[in-house]
């Protein structure tokens, strides 16, 4: 059986917050993020690409669940979906051991770095007509995370 997303996240954790805090430390902070969001930005965003082409399904509500079960998978997290159609997946997320995990580090921040940016490098590599709206996160103290992903009809770019 594979490795779930959310113990990835927290092996990855070990390497990783120690090294974005010493990149914080050594080049400022706001550098340091913005080469983390860049450089993190490039891999997901090669990710979505992979999962897209290998999905090869056109439905969007579809294609987006199947994708969000497996960073649901091991409790990892509880959601409602609000919206699942041809060109929309819409869902609230109300728990999640993501922030979970960074917040008993004491690193909610770096979470939000290392974690939430990656949704929408991600949705960008499901294409150019993809877009993901989201307002608030858990792991930035709302109560729930709200991700709304719809097919831009435009096709823009």
């Amino acid at each position: 059986m594979s490795i779930s997303v959310i113990e990835q996240a927290r092996i990855q954790a070990q390497v990783l917050v120690p090294l974005v805090k010493a990149l914080q430390a050594e080049l400022g902070e706001a550098r340091a993020n913005a080469l983390v969001r860049k450089t993190l930005g490039d891999l997901y965003r090669g990710f979505g690409e992979e999962f897209w082409k290998a999905k090869n399904e056109a439905n969007l509500g579809l294609a987006v669940a199947s994708a969000f079960k497996a960073y649901a998978r091991d409790d990892a997290l509880a959601y409602d979906v609000i919206e699942q159609t041809q060109d929309a997946f819409a869902f609230d997320v109300t728990r999640c051991a993501y922030a979970e995990f960074y917040k008993a580090l004491g690193e909610p921040e770096l979470g939000f770095l290392l974690v939430c940016t990656a949704d929408f490098s991600t949705a960008d590599g499901f294409g150019p007509d993809i877009k993901l709206a989201r307002t608030q996160t858990i792991m930035q103290g709302a109560d729930r995370c709200d991700f709304r992903y719809r097919r831009d009809a435009g096709g823009s770019q």
